[in-house]
């Protein structure tokens, strides 16, 4: 009988490990992301029998985003909300699925002082088709008082105050990669044991890539400078290494996933059709900024950085850009 690798890491372990570096540390942010981990193994049996069982499809409803909403995104939603209402760590959520945010009202949670954030399924409508879909998760700490039921200002911060971002992926393998300041590290799922074990530890974005992530059907609809980079990606130079190659999957977490792994750039601009974009800053924008800097990378809407933005919104869009330091600073040279 084969021993055990016990040099491998759990979540749990991992989380607890970190705590350790900390006395004066609640626990909190760690339960909170060994929460989030629980709902993602759940959601991940659905994902992976979603062609069996009548979740499938659409539910026959609009979400607030004027998208319909397919079965198992309210599965997701439904997973990450209650695991977050019945955990000890969190005050309040705000999901891409609801209209508005939701605030814990028991003792335990309003004397918790993290809030969360998440969009329970990105790219949904990939399902029927079986490509990589994600679950994206954004950490604040909130600014009402400790104690009190949770409020809109605790979920309209910028995205610099996030103490915590991050997304799984459930694709040929299952993924949670997660950052908070002190760096980025991904946990694939171990099936035969039912947990997400550390396979990519510190995880460092290359300042340059060889791949550009954009959709080249709406080219004649994005500003010039956008259109100039582009053409740039497709051209042999010597100062960049090109041409590079186009990967666009229309999945967003595969994407971006994708190009912090190998190095490269992922673009959804604003277009003539949807002036301020169609990416949600607080549900999609934000964390992904959060993980990309944490790694060495970068993140605009194409006028500033990402997480200085101040929301205004629950709801807001964006345009987005992000990717290797080096790439994106190519982009902005475009951009100006």
């Amino acid at each position: 009988m084969s021993l055990i690798n016990r040099k491998v890491l759990t979540l749990d372990e991992f989380t607890i490990q970190q705590l350790r570096n900390f006395p004066k540390a609640t626990g909190e942010l760690s339960s909170l992301l060994r929460d989030i981990g629980l709902a993602a193994k759940r959601v991940n049996v659905e994902v992976n029998k979603a062609g069996l069982v009548d979740i499938l499809g659409d539910a026959g409803s609009i979400n607030v985003q004027g998208e319909d909403v397919k079965k198992l995104d309210i599965f997701a939603n439904n997973q990450f909300t209650g695991v977050l209402q019945h955990g000890i760590s969190c005050a309040g959520i705000a999901s891409e699925e609801l209209d508005d945010f939701v605030a814990f009202d028991d003792d335990v949670s309003k004397n918790s002082k993290y809030i969360c954030l998440y969009d329970p399924l990105d790219g949904s409508g990939n399902i029927d088709v079986n490509i990589s879909i994600g679950t994206i998760f954004s950490v604040y700490r909130r600014v009402s008082e400790i104690g009190t039921i949770a409020t809109a200002a605790d979920f309209l911060q910028p995205g610099v105050k996030q103490v915590a971002a991050g997304y799984i992926i459930y694709g040929s393998s299952t993924m949670l990669v997660y950052a908070t300041r002190r760096g980025v590290n991904g946990f694939t799922l171990d099936p035969s044991i039912g947990e997400f074990c550390l396979s990519h530890p510190n995880i460092q974005c290359p300042e340059f890539g060889k791949i550009y992530s954009v959709n080249h059907g709406n080219f004649f609809q994005y500003a010039q400078g956008v259109q100039d980079y582009i053409q740039t990606c497709q051209r042999k130079n010597k100062t960049n290494g090109g041409p590079y190659t186009q990967r666009y999957i229309g999945s967003m977490v595969a994407d971006v996933h994708r190009n912090l792994l190998k190095g490269g750039i992922f673009m959804y601009p604003p277009t003539t059709d949807k002036p301020n974009g169609k990416l949600r800053l607080l549900y999609e924008c934000n964390p992904f900024a959060f993980i990309a800097e944490v790694a060495g990378g970068k993140a605009t809407n194409g006028q500033q950085r990402i997480l200085d933005v101040v929301p205004t919104e629950l709801h807001q869009r964006s345009g987005f850009f992000v990717g290797s330091k080096g790439m994106m600073e190519e982009l902005e040279a475009h951009m100006k």
